[in-house]
């Protein structure tokens, strides 16, 4: 089971980290990547301890649900409100300029950090988790 103050923290952190993640690596961020970037480590980490899954299978599971999150997005904030948040067009077979495969395969990477950090999350908010049980 999970706690509310658990799943909050988790959107926070998720929230937080990939604001910094993209302030590093673009300079700038948009609300609506904070939004986002919560979004996808609370669906992470829900899915991650309701799954039996090894690392592979997570990290599949970090690209499909950080790209399918930011196609929706993307569509929505990108191509309906027109804010031109990011624009993929550039890079080799993207679609619509929304995803393509080298972030897809970024996203992938990023479920190695995720799974240590869910796991680590888990063991400290979590009162039916042993602390001994990190990963």
């Amino acid at each position: 089971m999970f706690s509310f103050r658990e799943l909050f923290f988790v959107y926070i952190i998720g929230s937080i980290m990939y604001g910094i993640i993209e302030v590093i690596f673009r300079g700038y961020t948009h609300w609506s990547m904070i939004l986002t970037g919560g979004a996808c480590f609370l669906l992470f980490y829900l899915l991650n301890f309701s799954l039996n899954m090894n690392l592979l299978q997570k990290c599949l599971l970090s690209m499909f649900i950080i790209t399918s999150l930011e196609f929706v997005v993307g569509y929505f904030v990108n191509i309906v409100f027109g804010l031109n948040v990011w624009n993929y067009t550039e890079l080799p077979f993207n679609y619509m300029g929304l995803v393509c495969p080298l972030y897809s395969g970024i996203w992938f990477l990023f479920g190695i950090p995720m799974t240590f950090l869910a796991s680590f999350i888990r063991a400290e908010l979590s009162v039916d988790v042993p602390k001994s049980k990190i990963i």
